[in-house]
């Protein structure tokens, strides 16, 4: 859990040309500037070191259970899981090429700031340390991951984002990760 305690030696020390070597393998799935994620999947560029690790370390540890990812870490030391983190936070953001649809971008942001989104995930939704950056995420992505937290089919760190998602309509969920998307 050392891991997730803030900016650490590791970090620091974290190499992204190792971490890109490592990565490869991650990027058929989770996308690059240059190719998008697979449906579902979510973006990993340009997302905050500190929660990559963690949520690498949960999934290397068994302690988050997603099926695709089994046994995709086995064999990654602490040192690899902070080199991929380090090359995948320093990536841009792919641009969107998918249109807008204003009435229900508006109704995600009234959705956003109705469940306190910007509490945790700030008011830019870019996130900070261990809370991801939901900004630009995969619009499949984040229906998923949303409706898993409102299930309680999958938790965070702690419960907050159940809570937040607690009885939110499916409507809700696709009108918040439109507005999210498209951030």
């Amino acid at each position: 859990m050392a891991l997730a305690c803030g900016p650490s030696a590791a970090q620091k020390s974290a190499d992204p040309a190792r971490g890109a070597a490592k990565a490869a393998a991650c990027l058929a799935c989770h996308g690059s500037a240059e190719k998008p994620a697979q449906a579902g999947v979510p973006l990993l560029a340009g997302q905050h070191h500190e929660f990559l690790v963690l949520q690498m370390f949960y999934l290397r540890e068994g302690l988050r259970d997603v099926p695709q990812m089994a046994g995709m870490l086995k064999g990654y030391a602490d040192r690899d899981l902070e080199d991929v983190a380090a090359y995948f936070a320093r990536q841009s953001l792919p641009g969107r090429k998918s249109s807008t649809n204003g009435a229900l971008r508006a109704r995600g942001e009234d959705v956003a700031k109705s469940r306190g989104c910007n509490g945790c995930h700030l008011d830019d939704y870019s996130g900070q340390k261990h809370v991801p950056r939901i900004a630009s995420q995969g619009e499949d992505y984040l229906v998923l991951a949303l409706q898993s937290y409102r299930d309680n089919k999958r938790t965070g760190t702690d419960t907050s984002m159940n809570e937040a998602m607690y009885q939110v309509s499916d409507a809700d969920i696709a009108a918040l990760a439109h507005f999210l998307a498209h951030r």
